[in-house]
């Protein structure tokens, strides 16, 4: 088909016209989602409306730190005994590979030799989706990955490549979060290795956080307290527990994040984890949120108490003693003391007061470890003998709980030191006042 001069002119100003048509439907549309824009912001309650995006001061995580990981765990496997470690979901998978994928009933899975370079084993239909992110991380776009198809054996793939490797004899580390018929599987198709754990590695690098990594984490809690505080100021009698949660969602949004929190009213403050049952909030409830975000994969862990209107000389009481036994924590925290040293200091001042013995009152743990997980190694418990080394990250949160009554829980997150320890947010100031004047203006 040939085209005249006229019928170009014709369908240069056909396409012209388009172009205009084009330009002004997209003109309209932004004003559109603008005014849209405009309308959700002044939806917002004030004080969260007020809160400004975050998000340009989340440095991701680069391929070479990535590198600096992967050179880690492969000094951890020499000293461990072990010849490679197998790593098939989770967050260790985005820790030295940088990618993330689901677990599902298809194989995938990262091998990661103490000498010569790792392989992959993954779906062939997705290994594009694979190969886009591997791109991205450490290993880069030549990275090592065998597919295989719906109607193949994905553990030959597995077999394959330690024989490539010329791994036959020795121990292959599986990373604890592997679903059992990974492992087993892994474990038929290179029956000369040892199956052993990964956790020595696997901890061993994510346990000591590092100066980005707290910035992460720092900026996280910094999120949510500066979230909590916003929805506590939007909050009013009437609310249900599950209203005033999605308060505490929008002020995370509204900073460029995706965060939230579990909101316990009355005697359902008493139940550490909370309850299924609605609650109202009514003038002189004590309420306890728990909840977080995360920033670039790093998470917070926070927990606030407080009353609205005013607290009774019980509940006055017990945070007092909650409060103590946080400081009590946060003071005797230091590199080389035993993991389970600061749980001992936080429980002594809860019993000491009467809300003893043991676990009666204050039910769990002190803290657990923080970082890419909101739960992970190691933990502040009876028991835990591990010493504490500079950067590890915990969670610092005594409670006491009065069933049938109420609760209170203060809950930061905490940084060794090099000598010491501190906390990323500061800490809560009553019941009346749960956020300091550096945070928000009091209610």
């Amino acid at each position: 088909m040939t085209i005249s001069r006229r019928s170009f002119v014709e369908l240069g100003a056909g396409a012209a016209a388009a172009s205009i048509v084009s330009t002004v439907v997209q003109a309209q549309a932004g004003v559109v989602q603008a005014q849209a824009g405009e309308r959700a912001q002044q939806r917002l309650p004030p004080s969260i409306a007020a809160l400004r995006s975050r998000q340009s001061e989340a440095i991701p995580i680069s391929p070479e730190e990535m590198r600096g990981r992967v050179d880690r765990a492969r000094q951890l496997m020499n000293a461990n005994g072990l010849q490679a470690i197998a790593v098939t979901n989770g967050s260790s998978l985005t820790y030295y590979g940088g990618v993330h994928w689901w677990v599902s009933e298809r194989f995938f899975g990262m091998f990661l030799p103490a000498k010569g370079e790792p392989f992959f084993v993954c779906p062939a239909f997705e290994e594009d989706r694979a190969r886009e992110q591997l791109a991205k991380g450490p290993f880069g776009d030549k990275a090592d990955v065998r597919t295989w198809q719906e109607d193949e054996d994905p553990y030959a793939r597995v077999a394959q490549g330690f024989g490539d490797l010329g791994l036959r004899t020795g121990k292959l580390g599986i990373e604890e979060k592997t679903p059992f018929v990974f492992s087993s599987n892994i474990g038929k198709a290179v029956p000369a290795l040892e199956i052993a754990s990964a956790t020595p590695v696997t901890a061993g690098c994510r346990m000591i956080k590092s100066e980005h990594e707290v910035a992460l984490m720092r900026l996280a809690a910094q999120v949510t307290l500066a979230a909590y505080a916003a929805a506590y100021r939007a909050l009013h009698e009437g609310m249900t527990q599950q209203e005033f949660a999605e308060l505490v969602r929008l002020a995370h949004t509204q900073q460029g994040f995706t965060g939230g929190a579990e909101v316990q009213v009355g005697e359902y403050s008493a139940l550490p984890h909370g309850s299924v049952h609605s609650q109202e909030i009514r003038e002189g409830t004590i309420l306890l949120m728990d909840g977080g975000c995360t920033v670039e994969g790093y998470a917070s862990d926070i927990s606030r108490t407080f009353v609205l209107g005013k607290p009774t000389d019980k509940m006055k009481s017990v945070f007092e003693i909650v409060h103590k036994a946080q400081s009590a924590a946060l003071a005797t925290a230091r590199p080389g003391l035993p993991a389970e040293d600061v749980d001992a200091a936080a429980r002594k001042v809860i019993v000491d007061a009467g809300y003893g013995p043991g676990f009666k009152y204050f039910t769990h743990r002190l803290g657990h470890g923080m970082g890419m997980d909101g739960h992970e190694w190691p933990y502040l418990v009876h028991g835990d003998k591990l010493p504490l080394q500079a950067n590890m990250t915990f969670s610092d949160e005594p409670g006491i709980y009065i069933r049938g009554d109420f609760g209170v829980r203060l809950e930061d997150d905490m940084h060794i030191t090099e000598n010491g320890a501190e906390l990323f947010t500061p800490q809560s100031p009553s019941l009346e006042n749960p956020f300091p004047e550096s945070v928000t203006a009091s209610r």
